[in-house]
């Protein structure tokens, strides 16, 4: 289960989480096996955990180590919606930390 912030549960969906990183790595050299090793690489650490919840932002984390390591435009495209950045300070301060 996939704890919201707002305290909402839902399960975690393989699907939903792939669909955001089709978005994220659109004309990038991504391939789709590529997408589908690293939420299988996520879904296995959370089950070798033994956890029954993680928090959205916990998980959401896991996905931007793997994408920072695959590609820096999709991680700052993924970060950019799951950080909420609400103005160009945000965007350019993540992208000051890529280096």
């Amino acid at each position: 289960m996939v704890v919201k912030k707002d305290s909402r549960r839902e399960p975690f969906d393989r699907g939903k989480l792939l669909r955001g990183l089709i978005v994220a790595s659109a004309k990038r050299p991504i391939t789709p096996e590529q997408l589908e090793e690293l939420i299988d690489s996520i879904e296995s650490e959370l089950h070798n955990s033994f956890r029954y919840e993680i928090p959205a932002k916990q998980l959401g984390d896991m996905v931007l180590r793997r994408l920072l390591e695959l590609d820096k435009v999709a991680y700052i495209r993924f970060a950019s919606v799951y950080k909420e950045f609400t103005d160009l300070d945000e965007f350019t301060s993540e992208l000051k930390k890529l280096g």
